[in-house]
């Protein structure tokens, strides 16, 4: 997965309802008629929710019978936890670095700037 990937990934995500949708689906596969009648959303606005996440590749749909069942793919959701994650133990470290600088005695942290610039 690219940069790129997560792109549509987070605009998907970045919808209250599409969450409460994916949560509800987390919970088993539904149709979008099941899914209408836990959540307080229409299942109009429903299929248009799972149309989102269904092309941000969170979400699949398995056919039983006459009915559509959508499905959470779980590997997907992971692998978008797992960049979110990197990024988030980069900028810790970075932080770790500007706190060390911070808390150095005054004479001590100009002598390093001194020869970081030489």
């Amino acid at each position: 997965m690219t940069t790129t990937d997560l792109v549509p990934v987070l605009a998907a995500l970045g919808d209250e309802n599409r969450w409460r949708v994916l949560t509800a689906l987390g919970e088993g596969d539904a149709s979008a008629s099941a899914l209408a009648g836990r959540l307080p959303i229409t299942r109009q606005a429903i299929a248009k929710h799972l149309g989102v996440l269904r092309e941000a590749g969170l979400v699949e749909p398995v056919r039983s019978g006459r009915e559509v069942q959508y499905r959470v793919l779980g590997a997907h959701l992971r692998h978008t936890a797992s960049r979110l994650d990197a990024i988030g133990a980069a900028w810790d470290r970075r932080l770790a670095v500007i706190r060390e600088i911070a808390e150095r005695p005054e004479g001590e942290a100009g002598a390093r700037e001194k020869d970081a610039g030489e």
